[in-house]
């Protein structure tokens, strides 16, 4: 007798099955206990049969460019960098000693000059 092997379709079906439950966030709860994905697709039906409008909530697309992202991040080590030396200044003497005062001064003593000096390049033939 033959012996039973799954087929490569099974194991593709399984492997997927498998990796989207790992890999996604538990679903918030309508109601006292979690929806069942059946439960959820009879709701989204039912709505469509109603005329209900179904809002689908996605994430923003960061329409920035990259030269504007590399801007940005470079401001927010700028500013954060003021706010540790701040945070430093403020450290009553008792922790002047302390690995908080080390790892302030740290942040405080990099030097953000060479960061804010770069401009990307634009690309694609404009530079």
């Amino acid at each position: 007798m033959r012996e039973w092997r799954p087929s490569v379709g099974f194991m593709r079906q399984r492997f997927r099955d498998v990796t989207l439950r790992i890999g996604t966030m538990p679903r918030k709860s309508i109601g006292d206990r979690p929806m069942t994905d059946a439960e959820r697709q009879a709701r989204c039906r039912a709505a469509r049969v109603a005329g209900v409008p179904i809002i689908r909530a996605r994430r923003a697309i960061d329409q920035r460019s990259r030269a504007q992202r590399w801007r940005d991040a470079v401001a927010e080590l700028t500013g954060l960098q003021s706010q540790y030396a701040a945070w430093l200044e403020a450290l009553p003497s008792s922790l002047q000693d302390s690995a908080t005062a080390e790892a302030l001064q740290a942040i405080c003593e990099i030097d953000l000059a060479d960061l804010q000096a770069i401009e990307p390049p634009r690309g694609f033939g404009r530079d």
